[in-house]
């Protein structure tokens, strides 16, 4: 089989390397891909939103299944566009892609439905929300509604931070269109879990739930990225929090979406704050997370492909979906500076003892040799039977990866570990 991922992340390798596994797979080709996946993809020059050419590439090359990964092209329509031409994909089509294309979108949804979430309100005047944060209780939070790189949240600790947030996004339109509306809402305090989870609108398969990483440094300080580190599964996700959203959320979120006409077939993302009145949404992605995917696939122990392939024929009910018993933990390396500007273009060296729980994010290659190219660099992950084992190793590879400029945080799963002993 000749297989075509869209996407050029470290999120897209994981999920590279999990479809390699599958013994019909003769090609993976990556659009565009990045220069740390050489060795696992056939690298095509097409940018991720290049919907157009990512059709007639997949034609021309008689592509017999396509994995579209970013929200971007998602939003967009290109399962839609590629779907047209009889080539079967796996991710949510264009209207069921508005589940994270619009946060206005998924607020109302979760109203109109009874899918515990923040309290909120919507806005598409500056003065009225400006008018609307003077007596509004404070931390606040503040959202651009349409797609922005993740960066589009915004948690408010004083007024003024607020409506600073307002002007930002709706009058200096720091994310153009997307910030045409906004959601304000409620600070809900607690726990946070992502839950990834398999749907093709008729079964929903939650995957093992991870625990993020979002500040840039240590003890959880510095500014907001798009994640430093994941662990799964996370210590707060137990049992009886697992049941409880299953019912709650899982199950409502894909009623809802067939309900409204916009049934959600690929990976549903679930960010949850457990909190003391109960799980509550504070946002849906329409995709595998990132880097929370450099966690979730390898403890996948059935086949990726298999399962996408019954998501996409609506038979998700007829393959099993299993999870190894272990944990997983990955650190992201980044260039020094991120989220705000760094250099690039330094190699990567790495053992070759690394290099399979490698995942490259950002990375070029200049006159043969790959180099750093994006703030992210890559994501090293280890496994093991228990957490604190999985950490410590994937440390110890860390140590074997080399770029100058480099950092990551040295305390990702510590607060995984506080969470609870381990009896595993």
């Amino acid at each position: 089989m000749k297989i075509m991922v869209v996407g050029g992340g470290g999120r897209e390798h994981a999920i590279i390397r999990s479809l390699a596994k599958n013994k019909t797979v003769e090609t993976i080709y990556a659009l565009p891909g990045n220069g740390g996946m050489k060795d696992d993809a056939v690298l095509v020059p097409i940018g991720a939103t290049e919907i157009d050419k990512i059709v007639a590439f997949a034609v021309e090359n008689g592509i017999d299944y396509a994995v579209v990964a970013p929200d971007d092209p998602l939003v967009l329509g290109a399962v839609d566009a590629l779907s047209e031409k009889g080539i079967p994909c796996f991710g949510p089509n264009k209207a069921a892609a508005i589940i994270e294309g619009s946060k206005v979108f998924s607020k109302n949804l979760m109203k109109k439905y009874g899918i515990p979430t923040a309290t909120y309100e919507v806005f598409d005047d500056p003065a009225k929300a400006l008018q609307y944060l003077k007596t509004a209780e404070i931390p606040i939070v503040v959202k651009a509604d349409g797609l922005a790189l993740g960066k589009g949240v915004i948690i408010a600790t004083t007024r003024e931070e607020a409506m600073d947030a307002v002007r930002s996004i709706m009058e200096d339109k720091v994310f153009g269109k997307s910030g045409n509306q906004i959601v304000v809402e409620e600070f809900l305090t607690g726990p946070e879990v992502s839950v990834l989870a398999f749907t093709d609108g008729k079964t929903m398969v939650p995957m093992v739930s991870s625990m993020d990483h979002k500040r840039a440094h240590d003890n959880d300080e510095g500014l907001n990225t798009g994640g430093m580190g994941t662990v799964a599964p996370n210590p707060y996700y137990t049992e009886a929090v697992a049941k409880e959203c299953m019912e709650t959320i899982f199950l409502p979120t894909m009623a809802a979406m067939n309900a409204e006409g916009r049934t959600f077939k690929g990976c549903l993302y679930f960010g949850l704050m457990l909190t003391p009145k109960g799980p509550k949404v504070i946002e849906y992605n329409c995709r595998f997370g990132d880097p929370e995917t450099q966690v979730v696939l390898p403890l996948l122990e059935s086949d990726l492909l298999t399962v996408m392939q019954a998501v996409t024929e609506e038979r998700l009910d007829e393959v099993e979906v299993k999870f190894a018993k272990g944990s997983a933990c990955c650190v992201v390396m980044a260039s020094e500076g991120y989220p705000q500007k760094y250099e690039k273009g330094f190699p990567i060296t790495m053992s070759e003892a690394a290099r399979p729980h490698v995942f490259v994010a950002g990375a070029a290659i200049k006159e043969g040799q790959v180099v750093t190219n994006g703030g992210r660099v890559l994501g090293v992950t280890a496994m093991a039977k228990t957490l604190t084992d999985a950490i410590a190793l994937a440390y110890s590879r860390v140590d074997e990866v080399h770029f100058d400029n480099a950092f990551y945080r040295h305390d990702i799963g510590k607060r995984a570990l506080a969470a609870y002993t381990e009896e595993k």
